[in-house]
């Protein structure tokens, strides 16, 4: 026994509508969320505190070798008053 299925042109229409309007609508919000400047903002923050810390970074070695220079000297001055 074969079942008929019949199919109504105003309901494939209908849902073909609401389909197209919630593309459309989601369109619509991505590109709210693409034209907003807050977020443009924050990226360009983030930008800046990685650019800072890749140069603090880059800078520690150096920094680390003048501290380590400057206590053997204070070690070395003091160990002499001390012998």
């Amino acid at each position: 026994m074969a079942s008929s299925v019949t199919h109504h042109p105003t309901t494939k229409t209908a849902r073909e509508s609401t389909v197209n309007t919630l593309l459309l609508k989601l369109l619509i919000q991505l590109q709210d969320l693409t034209s907003r400047e807050e977020g443009q903002d924050l990226v360009e923050y983030a930008l800046v505190v990685a650019l800072i810390a890749f140069g603090a970074t880059a800078g520690m070695k150096n920094l680390a070798t003048g501290l380590n220079s400057a206590f053997k000297g204070i070690s070395s001055t003091l160990g002499s008053y001390i012998s």
